[in-house]
C-alpha cells in the first residue's frame, strides 16, 4: 500500500507560482513512478508530468511543458511541482498518483492523493 498526501494548492494571480508537494508514504514507494494529473470542474483527469524513481526521468504534459518542473526526493519519499507562469485554465484539482508503469491514462493507477485546489485568477 502507498499512501499520497498533496499540499501546496491556494488561490494565485495569472503569471504567478505555486509550489505543489506530495507526501509519500508505504512499502517501497521511492520504486514507483510518481505523477501529477489534474482535474477542472466539467473535464476528465488529466496527465500533467511525471518522474521516475530511478533516474528521475520527467515528463510533461504539452500544457505544461516550460511553464512546470516536477521533481522528488526519494530520501524523503516527496514530490514536487514548481508551477510558473500560471494561467486561469490551470484551474483545477491536482492529484499526485504513484504506480509501477508510466502512463498518461489515470485508469492505470491505484494510489491516489485526496487533491489540492489550484485556483488562477486573471
Amino acid at each position: 500500500q502507498v499512501q499520497l498526501v498533496e499540499s501546496g494548492g491556494g488561490s494565485v494571480q495569472a503569471g504567478g507560482s505555486l509550489r505543489l508537494s506530495c507526501a509519500a508514504s508505504g512499502r517501497a514507494v521511492s520504486w514507483y513512478y510518481m505523477l501529477w494529473f489534474r482535474q477542472a470542474p466539467g473535464k476528465e483527469r488529466e496527465f500533467v508530468a511525471a518522474v521516475s524513481w530511478s533516474d528521475q526521468s520527467t515528463s510533461y504534459a504539452d500544457s505544461a511543458k516550460g511553464r512546470f518542473t516536477v521533481s522528488r526526493d526519494n530520501a524523503k519519499n516527496m514530490m514536487y511541482l514548481q508551477m510558473d507562469s500560471l494561467k486561469p485554465e490551470d484551474t483545477a484539482i491536482y492529484y499526485c498518483a504513484a504506480g509501477r508503469s508510466l502512463t498518461a491514462s489515470p485508469s492505470a493507477f491505484s494510489y491516489w492523493g485526496q487533491g489540492t485546489q489550484v485556483t488562477v485568477f486573471s
